[in-house]
């Protein structure tokens, strides 16, 4: 999208998690990897294996931490499985202010804004009962509430007729390049999100007209704690 695209921008969806919340931090997965007794590096792509069918809603909470427990070839104890949910929905819910300020200078300059996320039912509670600012959203779409996840073009397109604009007329901002991909397969102008400082240059470039400000201290967060997952 060039300069005079962004003029017949109209709505921006956003990702929620690791854009409107910080990534993870290393000891958040650690604590949750030593319940299974699994090096943080082994535990992560177990988490990932069956997330999108959960992210669905296609598995309860029962069912996807009793299938994570299984191919961890450990026996999960019932009393741990509410600890568990409470720490996977925590690690989320590092929220990255300078993104939430933007939200709403952008709904403050009649901007539409959507809410896209793949999310189980037992984060989006949690995320509703602590988030106020998540009404400043035109629009939410979860996965696990329409049955989809990302990058089916279904969920891009429910979020879409939510917001009452064409692909051509919405920006996705996504840090997933699949994800990124999905949107722009369906004509979405699309920003793939790395920190606060990127998406305000590439969004400057574009000629948007309301920009994210950036004090260099959230955006070294989002990249530090990326490094240490990496790491972890």
């Amino acid at each position: 999208m060039d300069r005079s695209g962004s003029a017949k921008i109209k709505a921006v969806i956003l990702d929620y998690g690791e854009v409107l919340s910080y990534p993870p931090p290393a000891d958040e997965w650690n604590r949750m990897a030593s319940v299974f007794h699994m090096d943080p590096r082994r535990f992560r792509p177990l988490w990932d294996r069956h997330r999108l069918a959960y992210d669905r809603g296609a598995l309860s909470l029962e069912a996807y931490w009793a299938r994570l427990a299984d191919d961890a070839g450990r026996k999960l104890e019932p009393e741990l499985l509410e600890e568990l949910s409470l720490w996977d929905n925590e690690m989320w819910a590092h929220v990255n202010p300078t993104m939430v300020e933007w939200l709403k200078q952008m709904r403050s300059s009649s901007i539409r804004t959507g809410l896209l996320s793949n999310m189980p039912v037992s984060m989006i509670r949690y995320a509703r009962q602590r988030f106020a600012w998540l009404d400043e959203f035109d629009h939410q779409t979860f996965s696990a509430e329409v049955g989809v996840v990302k990058p089916d073009p279904a969920i891009y397109q429910h979020s879409l007729d939510g917001l009452g604009v064409a692909a051509s007329e919405a920006l996705f901002v996504d840090d997933r390049a699949p994800n990124i991909q999905g949107a722009r397969a369906l004509g979405l102008s699309t920003i793939q999100f790395q920190s606060v400082a990127q998406l305000k240059d590439d969004l400057g470039k574009l000629g948007f007209p309301v920009l994210p400000a950036v004090d260099g201290t959230a955006n070294d967060n989002v990249v530090v704690a990326k490094q240490q997952t990496a790491k972890s």
